[in-house]
């Protein structure tokens, strides 16, 4: 089998919205000794890409940037020193392709797919060996793609750190990928989960997935307060913060003495002003966890949660769309209408 010398691609000639992104040809490279070459079936976007795509991410990207971070495929050739890996084989690269333990550098940070590294929206490229993981035998290549961002971020606000337990309470804010996945790691792991959102019919899907308590935040804007009441006062053990200064405020209400808060995202927008964090920090023993993705070793224990939960954590995919139709895939994004991911099938 003759190896490609060209792929599809698409990329930005210019940052400023996802309107601006070109599908060109591009030329492949044979995958160096240490390298493999992959074939990309399918790619997950992120809130993140939007934020590139309009210029308000906050680290610097790679010019002429190939998008997103998140792809499943196949291995079709290895590199003269590769053992581990071989042609056939499915696999996800993970988010930063250097992050070979738990410890985050500027040289890891500068490996992140579509921002400081050329990402993934393209049928072929190479990849570091030792940047990929294999994908769960009973994932599709469309449910494998949204593993190494939304899942992985999930699973290590849940288990990084201060590492979930069964019967504790976790509060996930909305329904978009990484709080779907953080509601599905949580009650695989016997916790109770109580879930926000804007949409009853939303709050729906999340308690088929499994959420115990549901609280509309439009019809209860006072949610911390419903959180109390829901834990008798208590408060929470994780929140998955990922609304930023809109919603901080009222995480550190709801939760406990002592409890987690994993700050993931800034999807409630860069306007809001900053909320005191000092005190309850201090006198209450909150602790405010920023956290940037995972490691590839987090990437396989993750994997090994997911296959040995093979219904409650199969990751919910809410729409696919066709690689020539990128852009309707990113404008989907940007309505918030999903649940779970939005896929781009190569």
């Amino acid at each position: 089998m003759s190896l490609p010398t060209t792929t599809r691609q698409y990329y930005y000639p210019e940052l400023g919205s996802f309107d601006n992104l070109v599908l060109q040809e591009a030329p492949v490279a044979a995958p160096k000794p240490t390298e493999v070459l992959v074939k990309t079936h399918a790619v997950s976007l992120q809130f993140r890409d939007l934020l590139i795509a309009n210029k308000q991410y906050p680290t610097k990207v790679q010019p002429n940037l190939v998008p997103c971070s998140d792809m499943a495929g196949e291995i079709i050739a290895v590199g003269e020193d590769v053992k581990r890996w071989k042609t056939g084989d499915r696999v996800c690269a993970n988010f930063f392709l250097d992050k070979l333990n738990n410890v985050q550098t500027p040289e890891t940070d500068s490996s992140a797919l579509g921002g400081g590294a050329q990402g993934v929206l393209t049928q072929y490229r190479t990849f570091p060996a030792h940047s990929l993981v294999a994908i769960p035998s009973n994932l599709t290549y469309e449910e494998a793609s949204t593993l190494p961002c939304a899942g992985l971020t999930a699973y290590n606000a849940l288990f990084g750190d201060v590492p979930l337990k069964a019967g504790e309470t976790v509060l996930v804010q909305g329904t978009g990928g990484v709080s779907i996945f953080a509601l599905q790691f949580a009650v695989a792991s016997g916790a109770v989960v109580i879930a926000t959102s804007s949409s009853n019919e939303k709050l729906e899907i999340a308690k088929k997935l499994g959420a115990t308590h549901v609280i509309n935040y439009r019809t209860t804007p006072d949610w911390d307060q419903e959180v109390l009441k829901i834990t008798h006062g208590l408060g929470v053990d994780h929140i998955i913060e990922v609304g930023g200064n809109a919603t901080l405020k009222r995480s550190m209400a709801s939760v406990k003495l002592s409890g987690t808060i994993d700050i993931i995202g800034l999807v409630g927008g860069l306007d809001d002003t900053p909320p005191d964090i000092v005190v309850p920090a201090l006198f209450r023993g909150i602790k405010l966890r920023g956290l940037y993705v995972g490691s590839v070793p987090q990437f396989n224990d993750m994997n090994r949660l997911i296959a040995a939960n093979p219904v409650t954590a199969r990751p919910v995919v809410d729409r696919v769309f066709p690689f020539e139709e990128a852009k309707a895939a990113f404008a989907y994004l940007t309505s918030q209408a999903h649940v779970g991911k939005v896929v781009i099938k190569v």
